[in-house]
């Protein structure tokens, strides 16, 4: 493990300030590497480690300084580390070029849509592509599926698996699921997602994905009136920046369902709107509206995206997974 901790020989024991003590602290509160270190606030780690502020801000430059994180780059050498962005592929060519060629590393993507529109498929699917080859549009990695609505089923995962030809077994031991009982639980089970990627950092099938579904459900049910808002909101802001951070570190792809909810004043369009608010919208990545058709077809509309247009693509849900 000593290796994984490490930059060229620089371990978060040689960030000035912290001691043997201190290092088992971060350790235990899920701050296992010096790049953790450095993209932590200097709240969490005055928290994680009991520090002062000033402390815990040089300690977070210093490591900043050895991961080569948080300066000034020219665009070239950001087009270069883009470069090394993963492309997950759905199993529908429509959906892909929807997608610019896939599900993003790096990024979060958020599925939205009524009950029964394919969010959950979609995800079981990409529970079972990620660990593909990259010829075969996977990322060779392994899953970790926080499952909040109890709706992870290993006997879809099974038939998904045999639609590709792969072991059924061997796709189910490399997807790690946990069941969130609520959204406290749920955002801790991200902080024990980071400590189980590292632990499968040096193996051959690394974390390379990440699914929360979904992401609003305990929020939702927990947060209830206008009085409890700006504490709701306040809490998926911190859970999407820490869920962002876990897609950075890992060169993973984070994937996150939403519910939706109705807008009955709205007189014109669809009057279906996704949970979240602002905090949600200004924080995915790529949004995309899934909704049902005829004949068992679903269509995904891409609502937000840095760099592709807005448009749609059809696909369809069968037994062997999504198809075009």
């Amino acid at each position: 493990m000593e290796e994984l901790e490490e930059i060229d020989g620089f371990s978060i024991e040689d960030l000035p300030g912290v001691g043997p003590a201190t290092a088992e602290k971060l350790r235990e509160a899920g701050f296992s590497s010096v790049e953790a270190v450095a993209v932590a606030s200097p709240s969490e780690l005055s928290n994680a480690a009991d520090l002062g502020e000033a402390t815990a801000s040089k300690i977070i430059i210093a490591a900043r300084q050895a991961a080569d994180i948080g300066g000034f780059e020219t665009g070239d050498v950001i087009l270069e580390r883009r470069r090394h962005v993963g492309k997950l592929k759905t199993g529908s060519g429509a959906f892909d070029e929807l997608l610019g060629g896939g599900m993003e590393s790096q990024s979060i993507t958020e599925l939205y849509g009524e009950f029964g529109s394919g969010k959950t498929q979609v995800a079981h699917q990409l529970a079972v592509n990620v660990q593909l080859g990259n010829e075969r549009g996977g990322l060779d990695g392994s899953c970790i599926l926080i499952d909040t609505e109890n709706t992870f089923r290993p006997e879809r995962i099974s038939q998904i698996a045999g639609g590709l030809g792969l072991d059924p077994e061997d796709v189910l031991r490399n997807i790690h699921v946990a069941r969130a009982h609520n959204s406290n639980h749920q955002i801790l089970l991200v902080e024990a997602a980071s400590e189980l990627s590292e632990q499968l950092k040096a193996t051959e099938l690394p974390v390379k994905l990440l699914i929360v579904d979904s992401l609003t459900a305990h929020f939702r049910a927990e947060y209830v009136g206008r009085g409890t808002l700006a504490d709701r909101q306040q809490k998926l802001n911190k859970h999407l920046h820490d869920l962002m951070r876990f897609g950075t570190l890992n060169n993973a792809v984070v994937l996150v369902t939403n519910q939706v909810q109705s807008k009955p004043d709205a007189f014109f369009g669809d009057p279906t709107r996704p949970i979240g608010g602002h905090i949600l919208g200004h924080t995915a990545t790529f949004r995309l509206y899934l909704r049902k058709s005829k004949g068992g077809k679903r269509i995904a509309r891409l609502v937000d995206s840095p760099n592709l247009a807005e448009g749609e693509a059809i696909f369809s849900v069968e037994s062997e997974g999504i198809r075009d």
